[in-house]
């Protein structure tokens, strides 16, 4: 999971994907990372904190890191939140091999949409809870795909 800074949208998705597999009993390896070294080592956002608890998760212990080369041979699927994480994270792809794994997550829910999640930094409560649910119904359909 990557966004800009790692403290809003990809710990939020990470926490759902992970509350998911862990409800369908399956062995996965979640993280989520930023294409920005602006918030390493800081918790999410307090406003992503009090969304994902609202909503039964728990991401308070998360800290943000950067995106690196060495994702890509760790993880099958690499999930960007829109098209600036999405060049950010292909320019540090080596081959075909690591390109193909990277995709839009809202493509899981809206199938070649090529959707950005917004940005909900900038923005309220409401947006926060929209952001939750565009991911949520991303990372159902990624974890029953699993």
């Amino acid at each position: 999971m990557v966004c800009l800074g790692n403290i809003c949208r990809s710990p939020l998705a990470e926490g759902i994907l992970r509350d998911k597999t862990k409800k369908l009993n399956l062995n996965t390896i979640i993280d989520s990372a930023g294409t920005s070294d602006n918030h390493v080592g800081q918790h999410p956002d307090k406003r992503s904190i009090l969304n994902a608890k609202k909503n039964g998760i728990d991401i308070s212990q998360l800290k943000a890191r950067q995106f690196k080369v060495s994702d890509f041979d760790i993880f099958d699927y690499i999930y960007v939140m829109d098209e600036y994480n999405l060049a950010d994270v292909l320019e540090l792809a080596r081959n075909d091999n690591d390109r193909k794994k990277v995709e839009f997550i809202l493509n899981k829910a809206f199938p070649n949409s090529n959707m950005a999640v917004p940005d909900p930094y900038y923005e309220g409560e409401k947006e926060f809870e929209h952001v939750f649910q565009l991911l949520n119904k991303a990372c159902l359909i990624i974890a029953k795909s699993l």
